[in-house]
C-alpha cells in the first residue's frame, strides 16, 4: 500500500518548465517562413536606408587640430616647386633611355635642401596565381629571370630628420613619376611635394621625420611603392639577385651627382630609413581639366576591403574645402545617378521624413532626393571596391603593413599655364602641410575613430554599428529555416514510416530505423561536402591553366568550365557511394541537402563578414533568397497555385542571377552596357582577383559556386 502511494506521488510530480528562450527558438523555427519574409524584407529596406542614417563626419581625434596654425608655405616655396617643374619637363633630363638624367635632378633638388637622399633600385615583380599567397601581401610574385639594365625601377628617396623628434616615427609623401613618359601632370606633382619638403626643412615645429618617395613608376605605381615598403620592413641582406655595376654603367653613375662625393655628403648608396610610420599620402595630379572647380579626388580602398582610419580622411576634407577651397570627391557608380527608380524610392523617403517630421518636430530623419540618390551610387561604389579587394591606389601597399593612407588627385579648373600653375601649387602644397602639420601633432597612432565604414559622401559615413543591421537581417534566417527543414524532414520520415507506435511497443527493428533515421543528415552532409570540396578544386585550377603558354583569355575560361565540369563528374563517381543514391530518391531528402545548405552558406557569410564585409554583404543579397525558395520545381508543377507559379519564376531567375559568371556580366552591363560584354571578361575579372589576393576570389570559388551548385541540385531533384 505505501509502495503504491509512494508511485502515485512521483507520477504526479510536475514537469521540469521549458526555458523562455528554448520556447522562443521553437516558435520562430515553427514559424520560420513568416520569420525569413519579414527579416530579408527588414533586411533590404535597412540597406537602401543606409544613405538616410548616414552621420556626418567629424574629428575624433583632438591633437590634430586642421587648421588650427596658418600656412607658412609662401611664394618662395612655390617659385622652387616651379623651377624644379621647369628642369623636369626639359626635353634634356629625358634624354637618357632609362631616364637617370631626372632621377639626378631630383636627387640633386633633395640635397641642396639638406635631406639625406638614396636610391632603392628594384626589379619589376610578375604577379601570379598561388594557391598558397592568399591574406598575404600581394607583391609575393616572382622577380623576372632575364632582367636588364633597363628592367631596373630606381626610386628616389628623400629623408628630413625632425627637429623635435627621436627619429621613432616618420610620415610619408609619395609622388609616382614616369621618367621616361611623364605626363606634366606627374612633374607638377613633384613640384607640390617640393615646395611642402622644401617649407619642412625649415620649420621647428616638426616633430616626426619626412619621407620623400619619388616612385618609379614604369611598371606600376603600386609595384613601385610596395617594392621599396618590402625593403622598409623587411630588409635583405643579399643582392644575389643584381648585376653586376660593369653590365649596367647608367645605374652605376647615379652615384656621381655633381658637387656631392659619397663620403662627405648625406647621399648614400645604401638603404635609408626613419622612424615607424605614422601616415602616408600619395600626390597626383591629372592631366585632364575639370569643367567646373579645381577638385580633389580621395582613394581609399585597400586589399581585402581594409580602409584607413576616418580621421585621416576627415582631415584632408575639412582642409580642402574648408581652407583651401576645393571640391572634394569620393567615386561614385555614375549608372546610379540617373536610375529613375531609385530617384523615385528618395522621393518617398523624403515624403516619409516629412509626415515624421510634422508629427514629431524634433525627429530630424530623411534627405532630400538628389542627395539620397548621389548617397547611393556614392555607398554603392564604397561596396563595391571593397569587395572587389583590389587597391584603388598606391596606398594600398601601405595598409599591407597597417600604416593609414590614402591617395589625393587634383584635377585643376583650367589649363596649367604659368597663373594657374602657381595657383595650384600654392593650394595644393598647402593642403599637403596642413595634413602634415596634422599628424604631426598626434602623440600616437590613428585609433579614435573608425576603420570600418562605407562613405556615402565625402563627409557622410555609415558605421559598422548600423550597416551590420542590414547584413545581420540577411542571414538570421538562415539557422530557423535549417533547422526547421530538419524537423520536417524527419517527422515527414517518421509519419511515412508509421512510427506511431506508443513507446512500450517499439521493438528492436523500430529502434535500429529510429537510429539510422536520426543520421540521415549525414548523406547530405556528405554530398554538401563533395561538392565544396569541388569548389576548392575549381578555385586551383586557373593556377595550373595559367601555365599553358600563348592562351587568350576566352580559352582559359572554356578549359576552366570544361575541367569543372569534369572534375564534377569525377568527384560524384568517385566519392558519392550506392547507398546515398538510392537514399536521394526518399522523401523529404532534398529539404535534408536544403538544410545542410543553408548551414554551410550561414558559416560562408560569417566568416567572410569578418575578412571582408563587403564581399559578405553583396554575396547574401544574391544566396539568401536563393537558399530560402529553393525547391523541387516538380513539386511547384504539381500544386499548380499561384503561389507555387511565383516560386518557381523567382527559383529560375536567382538561379541565374546567382551564377557567378551571369552576375559578373550583369553588374558589368549595368555599369558599361551590354554590348561590351565578352565570355574572356570574366576570365581577366576574375585573373585580377587572383593576382592581388582578393579573399572575394577564395568566397566565389568555396562558397558561392557549391552554393549554386547545390541549389540547382535541389531545383531539378526529383521527387
Amino acid at each position: 500500500m505505501a509502495e503504491t502511494k509512494e508511485k502515485s506521488l512521483s507520477d504526479e510530480k510536475p514537469k521540469p518548465r521549458v526555458r523562455p528562450i528554448v520556447r522562443l527558438g521553437i516558435f520562430l523555427i515553427s514559424h520560420s517562413f513568416h520569420v525569413s519574409v519579414v527579416c530579408c524584407t527588414a533586411g533590404v529596406l535597412a540597406l537602401f536606408l543606409l544613405p538616410v542614417l548616414a552621420k556626418n563626419t567629424y574629428i575624433s581625434e583632438n591633437a590634430l587640430m586642421p587648421g588650427s596654425a596658418s600656412p607658412m608655405l609662401s611664394n618662395q616655396h612655390v617659385s622652387d616647386g616651379n623651377r624644379l617643374v621647369k628642369d623636369l619637363t626639359n626635353p634634356n633630363s629625358k634624354s637618357s633611355e632609362t631616364g637617370i638624367e631626372s632621377h639626378k635632378i631630383i636627387a640633386q633638388y633633395m640635397l641642396d635642401l639638406g635631406a639625406e637622399v638614396s636610391f632603392h633600385k628594384f626589379h619589376p615583380q610578375m604577379n601570379q596565381f598561388h594557391p598558397l599567397h592568399f591574406f598575404s601581401s600581394p607583391d609575393s610574385g616572382k622577380i623576372q629571370e632575364n632582367y636588364s639594365c633597363s628592367s631596373y625601377g630606381i626610386n628616389t628617396v628623400g629623408i628630413i630628420r625632425a627637429p623635435r623628434g627621436d627619429g621613432k616615427e616618420a610620415i610619408v609623401l609619395v609622388t609616382p613619376y614616369n621618367a621616361l613618359k611623364s605626363g606634366f601632370g606627374e612633374a607638377l606633382s613633384l613640384g607640390i611635394a617640393y615646395s611642402v619638403f622644401s617649407l619642412l626643412t625649415q620649420v621647428t615645429w616638426l616633430a616626426k621625420d619626412i619621407i620623400w618617395l619619388v616612385a618609379d613608376s614604369q611598371y606600376g605605381e603600386y609595384a613601385a611603392v610596395a617594392a621599396w615598403l618590402r625593403e622598409y620592413q623587411t630588409p635583405k641582406f643579399s643582392s644575389l639577385s643584381a648585376p653586376n655595376a660593369e653590365m649596367c654603367p647608367d645605374v652605376n653613375n647615379l652615384f656621381e651627382l655633381k658637387g656631392h662625393s659619397i663620403s662627405g655628403s648625406k647621399f648614400s648608396n645604401s638603404f635609408r630609413r626613419a622612424g615607424t610610420m605614422a601616415a602616408a599620402l600619395v600626390l597626383k595630379v591629372r592631366d585632364q581639366n575639370e569643367q567646373f572647380e579645381d577638385t580633389i579626388s580621395i582613394y581609399a580602398e585597400a586589399s581585402n576591403g581594409q580602409m584607413p582610419n576616418l580621421d585621416l580622411i576627415n582631415v584632408v576634407n575639412y582642409l580642402a574645402v574648408h581652407r583651401q577651397g576645393l571640391r572634394v570627391n569620393v567615386e561614385k557608380l555614375w549608372s546610379l545617378l540617373n536610375s529613375s527608380w531609385l530617384k523615385s524610392l528618395g522621393e518617398i523617403f523624403e515624403s516619409l521624413a516629412k509626415v515624421a517630421k510634422s508629427l514629431y518636430p524634433k525627429w530630424k530623419f530623411g534627405i532630400p532626393a538628389t542627395e539620397y540618390v548621389e548617397g547611393t551610387a556614392t555607398l554603392a561604389s564604397s561596396l563595391y571596391y571593397q569587395a572587389l579587394g583590389v587597391p584603388t591606389g598606391p596606398h594600398g601597399a601601405f595598409r599591407d603593413y597597417q600604416v593609414d593612407a590614402i591617395t589625393l588627385e587634383i584635377s585643376p579648373k583650367f589649363s596649367l599655364d604659368k597663373v594657374w600653375r602657381n595657383d595650384i601649387l600654392l593650394r595644393g602644397g598647402r593642403l599637403i602641410e596642413g595634413v602634415i602639420r596634422s599628424v604631426n601633432n598626434l602623440l600616437e597612432k590613428f585609433h579614435q575613430s573608425f576603420f570600418l565604414y562605407l562613405l556615402t559622401s565625402p563627409s557622410k559615413f555609415v558605421s559598422v554599428g548600423v550597416y551590420m543591421i542590414a547584413f545581420a537581417l540577411l542571414i538570421a534566417p538562415l539557422p530557423m529555416v535549417a533547422a526547421s527543414l530538419y524537423v520536417d524532414a524527419n517527422s515527414s520520415s517518421k509519419r511515412s514510416k508509421g512510427d506511431s507506435s506508443t513507446p512500450s511497443a517499439i521493438t528492436d527493428t523500430d529502434e535500429h530505423s529510429i537510429a539510422i533515421r536520426s543520421w540521415r543528415w549525414l548523406n547530405s552532409a556528405k554530398l554538401v561536402f563533395i561538392v565544396h570540396l569541388w569548389g576548392a578544386i575549381v578555385s586551383l585550377l586557373p593556377y595550373f591553366i595559367s601555365q599553358i603558354p600563348d592562351c587568350s583569355p576566352t580559352t582559359s575560361f572554356m578549359i576552366w568550365v570544361l575541367l569543372s565540369i569534369l572534375s564534377l563528374l569525377t568527384l560524384n563517381s568517385v566519392l558519392a557511394s550506392p547507398l546515398a543514391c538510392a537514399k536521394a530518391t526518399q522523401e523529404k531528402e532534398w529539404a535534408l541537402v536544403k538544410s545542410v545548405t543553408i548551414s554551410s552558406v550561414f558559416i560562408g557569410l560569417g566568416l567572410m563578414s569578418v575578412i571582408n564585409f563587403a564581399t559578405a554583404e553583396i554575396g547574401a543579397l544574391l544566396m539568401v533568397p536563393m537558399c530560402l525558395l529553393a525547391q523541387p520545381l516538380k513539386l511547384d508543377v504539381r500544386a499548380g497555385t499561384l503561389r507555387s507559379f511565383c516560386r518557381m519564376i523567382c527559383n529560375l531567375v536567382l538561379g541565374h542571377i546567382a551564377f557567378p559568371p551571369a552576375a559578373f556580366f550583369l553588374l558589368k552591363g549595368m555599369l558599361d552596357g551590354f554590348g561590351n560584354a565578352n565570355v574572356g571578361d570574366f576570365w581577366m575579372w576574375v585573373e585580377s582577383l587572383w593576382a592581388w589576393n582578393s579573399a572575394t576570389y577564395l568566397f566565389i570559388g568555396m562558397v558561392q559556386l557549391p552554393c549554386w551548385v547545390l541549389c540547382i541540385s535541389i531545383l531539378f531533384h526529383t521527387c
